[in-house]
């Protein structure tokens, strides 16, 4: 069989270059210049950033008054492109949280670092360091999102080559079956690794979607496509990795295993009322009861959780001003498996997004009322409080 496709047109290719590169860029909308080199080669440049305004009942675990602080929650300096019609690329540099809490100038980094390789459709692969293809808001977009950003915890695994569960560095296949409205999706990577670890073994991740309105094609996903497309896609993924820890670090015996699994369940849909945007995710990370044995000191407590989060948004058919309004919604409920109960938590919030120009311009404001089951009176993190959130995006 003849796998070779039609090479389009240099000129074509490069207008091209933001739906190509969106079916891997997981960061976000790529919007800069594009220089074209060779027959078939090009790169695009581009900078994203975020910044926060934010108050929050809390300063730290041990400073339970207010704060009030303005920082860079990503600050983002990315490139992307084709090496020939087969091969690509994407890097992505990060200085994100910069100026948080007073920490200033804060490394620059490698969010992401990747070659992409495309054979036909229902057969591409990714190698380096990316998004690992667990849930489902992790691989939204950061810079396309409904609410002002991911959960703060369930929709990041607890392990991961970044250290919050949101990469890994490893290998990926995955493509689109039956017109794309199928997606399979199967990483191999690192997963936790060091001297904390029973032993050192791969994790294995897998995914599938079905898309039964217009399909979703790429790596990444949207938080909103605000109203230019009619989706409904479910989504189911497993993640597993051997010997992760010991449930007895001291005597560096009993090692445990990690399996985690996670539905989700995607709707949007434009009418000439407004655009109706309901997303949500049920998640279970299990670590064989480790987390109430003895296991190592950095072993993180949401490897035991059962967590779920509802969010909606609904974004207003005509202009208000000069850009358009979508209010949302949102909640979350997380119980860990830690036998104090001092973890459990609810989320609930409310805000609003104001795009003067798409993704690119857009002003965010949320309000968030975080209760525990059981506050900790040691502990200022972990006792109700509320988050007020001023966020300005821009993109170029």
């Amino acid at each position: 069989m003849n796998h070779q496709r039609k090479k389009p047109p240099l000129s074509l290719r490069a207008r091209l270059l933001g739906a190509v590169l969106a079916a891997v860029a997981p960061a976000a909308a790529l919007a800069g210049p594009t220089i074209p080199f060779g027959q078939q080669g090009y790169i695009t440049f581009s900078y994203a950033t975020q910044l926060w305004t934010q108050y929050r009942g809390y300063t730290s675990a041990t400073n339970d008054a207010s704060y009030y602080d303005t920082f860079f929650r990503r600050n983002r300096f990315l490139f992307a492109g084709q090496y020939n019609d087969y091969v690509g690329f994407y890097a992505q540099f990060e200085a994100g949280n910069d100026n948080k809490l007073g920490n200033a100038d804060r490394s620059v980094y490698y969010r992401d670092a990747y070659i992409t390789l495309d054979y036909t459709d229902g057969l591409r692969f990714l190698a380096g360091r990316f998004k690992n293809t667990f849930s489902r808001e992790n691989l939204e977009a950061c810079y396309e999102p409904l609410t002002i950003d991911r959960a703060e915890v369930i929709a990041y695994t607890p392990f991961g080559a970044d250290g919050g569960g949101t990469r890994d560095t490893g290998y990926a296949v995955w493509g689109n079956l039956a017109n794309a409205k199928f997606q399979y999706r199967f990483m191999v990577a690192d997963g936790r690794q060091g001297d904390n670890v029973a032993k050192s073994t791969p994790r294995l991740t897998a995914r599938v979607h079905w898309s039964l309105l217009d399909p979703e094609t790429d790596y990444g996903y949207l938080g909103t496509y605000l109203g230019t497309r009619k989706v409904l896609t479910l989504g189911l993924a497993y993640d597993y990795q051997a010997d992760v820890a010991f449930a007895n670090f001291a005597a560096r015996t009993d090692p445990v295993n990690y399996k985690a699994w996670t539905a989700d369940v995607f709707y949007e849909y434009p009418t000439k009322s407004g655009t109706y945007t309901f997303s949500s995710a049920y998640f279970n990370y299990d670590t064989q009861d480790a987390v109430n044995a003895n296991p190592d000191p950095n072993f993180p407590v949401s490897a035991q959780l059962k967590a779920y989060y509802v969010k909606g948004g609904y974004l207003l058919p005509r202009k208000v001003g000069i850009g358009r309004l979508q209010p949302y919604f949102r909640f979350e409920k997380s119980d860990y498996g830690v036998n104090t109960g001092l973890f459990d938590q609810t989320w609930k919030g409310l805000g609003a997004n104001y795009y003067f120009d798409g993704q690119n311009l857009k002003l965010t404001f949320e309000y968030a009322k975080i209760e525990f089951g059981k506050p900790d009176l040691t502990n200022a993190a972990l006792r109700d409080y509320n988050q007020a959130t001023v966020a300005f995006q821009f993109i170029f």
